[in-house]
């Protein structure tokens, strides 16, 4: 690392990491008043972590339960206790542990880029500012936030392989297939990376063959720690004696014409967990470089490995749309990994792909030395640095008129409710209409619905008996529970998939139909409900009292459930 040493590039170094501080700087100036992402974030993981760190089981063993969800639910679900972010939540508040958690890995981010193009990609010593700004770019990307490094560590991940790959490894690129599984997801990412290494690991044996020994025990030696620290997940598959709602996912159901739309649209706008924002920008970069490479009699080794990437590029995102094809129906159907774990993600890999293919676009066309098409990279560089600051989150969040942290979570105007009903939170249990259950769960309230990624699949079934009338008149709705269900919620036909109405909704509920007996075998005794549910008493709800904040962006109506002998 030689190239840290010269003054152009440390000073490239400093002004990117000036950048990404100022990037991420909002969520700690802000806090609870910041704007994030709700979908698969607010509405899930960082309540998750609280649970998890008020539950006392965060060590649990892998038969232990959070009782404070559904009828206990496992432990495992969760997921491990051997990730630094899940210390970072027990270890500071939510919005604390967020920021820090957003400026580790936006740091490592550029870091594992910087070091990956400048030692295997882009070696001339010139071309500094490409590799800076796109590793800049890189680490600004809108990542999914549990995610962690399992994307965004995917550079720093190539760079260690190859340099042992190449022989030429010396401790730290091990301590960096060591670490990175304590801070990254095997299931959401290192395994797709994990399996192109082998592949690549494989293709060397056949093209030189030689075994590369080395190479060959730093992919199994990263796979062992990866299945060391996420022992629970292990458990899960191999010994885990209770079925999960996972086994009856339905995915597989497009024809080739739905297909190949799924593979543009993937292809051009990316998706929705590993945004890379490449198609204002990056794409017409990349299409400029692909005509100058195939229009290039004498192709260089950048230029092979260019070509290369596009074809993997093109590959990961077809890959992506055929498994959502009719012909996976019947393996999925017969061979419950297949309709459990999806092997769609291997379009994770896409961020490192497309990153990397952008550095090397810009290079391949900065290298033609004329002074107006330098010109042009470095507006395309500048121009992608734009597209990811206004991706901010605090900027987008803010925009689309979403909550800010502290009105989502709506702490004080939960306290009012708990004190209302005044009965410790685990003797009595509540349901959510119109709001995400992960509110209250992170307000310490006892709930019968849950968004999880692992559930008891007796307990869906059970769930379902107490929506199965509202379930019944809308039949997307139907599908959506049935075919995937891992939000367990209280779904009403009047407001479908919908669970964001805000105080100023005028949204009500006219005809709602609960099977409230079993609710109550559930163990429900409250619903939550963000709008006002006209036909209350025909559902056996006798309403309390609305609860209304101005911190809060919710109008919550509270009613009870009438006991057994209450009921009509």
């Amino acid at each position: 690392m030689d190239f840290v040493r010269t003054y152009a590039n440390r000073k490239a170094i400093l002004l990117c990491i000036a950048a990404i501080l100022i990037f991420v700087s909002p969520l700690f100036l802000l806090g609870d008043q910041a704007h994030i992402r709700v979908h698969d974030n607010l509405d899930s993981n960082l309540a998750w972590y609280k649970v998890l760190a008020e539950s006392g089981q965060l060590f649990g063993g892998v038969h232990a339960v959070i009782p404070q969800i559904i009828s206990g639910l496992p432990r495992d679900a969760l997921g491990t206790e051997w990730t630094l972010i899940v210390w970072l939540h027990t270890w500071f508040p939510t919005m604390t542990a967020y920021a820090i958690s957003q400026l580790l890995t936006r740091l490592v981010a550029f870091l594992g880029m910087y070091l990956l193009l400048r030692t295997h990609i882009i070696r001339n010593e010139k071309a500094h500012w490409i590799v800076a700004f796109v590793s800049l770019a890189f680490a600004l990307t809108p990542f999914w936030p549990s995610g962690m490094l399992s994307t965004m560590g995917h550079p720093l991940a190539l760079w260690a392989f190859l340099s042992i790959r190449a022989q030429k490894a010396t401790w730290k690129h091990w301590v960096v297939i060591t670490l990175l599984p304590f801070y990254a997801s095997f299931v959401l990412g290192f395994f797709f990376f994990l399996a192109l290494m082998g592949i690549i690991w494989l293709v060397d044996v056949i093209r030189y063959r030689r075994l590369n020994l080395f190479f060959l025990i730093s992919i199994v030696w990263m796979t062992a720690v990866f299945l060391a620290t996420d022992y629970r997940l292990v458990y899960t598959m191999i010994a885990g004696s209770e079925t999960m709602h996972r086994v009856e996912f339905v995915s597989s159901r497009q024809d080739f014409s739905q297909t190949l739309r799924l593979f543009q649209k993937n292809f051009l706008l990316g998706h929705n967990h590993v945004m890379t924002l490449h198609t204002l920008v990056i794409l017409p970069g990349l299409a400029i470089a692909l005509l100058l490479v195939l229009f290039t009699k004498r192709r260089t080794r950048p230029m092979h490995i260019y070509l290369g990437l596009t074809g993997l590029n093109l590959l990961l995102s077809f890959w992506y749309a055929l498994w959502f094809n009719k012909i996976w129906k019947f393996p999925k159907e017969h061979v419950d990994l297949l309709s459990a774990f999806n092997f769609a993600r291997f379009h994770f890999l896409r961020p490192l792909v497309i990153y990397i293919s952008f550095g090397l676009a810009c290079y391949l066309l900065w290298q033609l030395g004329r002074r107006s098409v330098r010109g042009l990279v470095y507006v395309l560089l500048c121009l992608q640095l734009v597209v990811l600051a206004l991706s901010n989150e605090e900027i987008v969040y803010r925009y689309k008129q979403a909550p800010s942290v502290g009105e989502f979570y709506a702490v004080e105007q939960f306290q009012e409710i708990r004190d209302y009903i005044g009965l410790p939170q685990s003797a009595y249990k509540v349901a959510s209409i119109g709001l995400h259950p992960a509110i209250a769960q992170y307000n310490g309230f006892y709930t019968v619905d849950t968004y999880n990624n692992i559930i008891p699949l007796a307990y869906k079934h059970q769930f379902r008996e107490v929506i199965a009338d509202e379930l019944a008149k809308d039949k997307q709705l139907k599908r959506y529970f049935d075919e995937w269900g891992s939000r367990l919620y209280i779904y009403s036909a009047e407001l479908g998939k919908h669970y964001d109405f805000r105080k100023h909704s005028s949204k009500t509920i006219q005809s709602l139909e609960l099977n409230t007996l079993a609710l109550h075998d559930l163990g429900g005794n409250f619903i939550l409900s963000s709008v006002p549910i006209e036909n209350a008493a025909a559902n056996n709800l006798q309403f309390e009292q609305s609860f209304d904040h101005p911190d809060s962006a919710w109008r919550i109506h509270l009613y009870r459930v009438q006991s057994k002998e209450g009921m009509h």
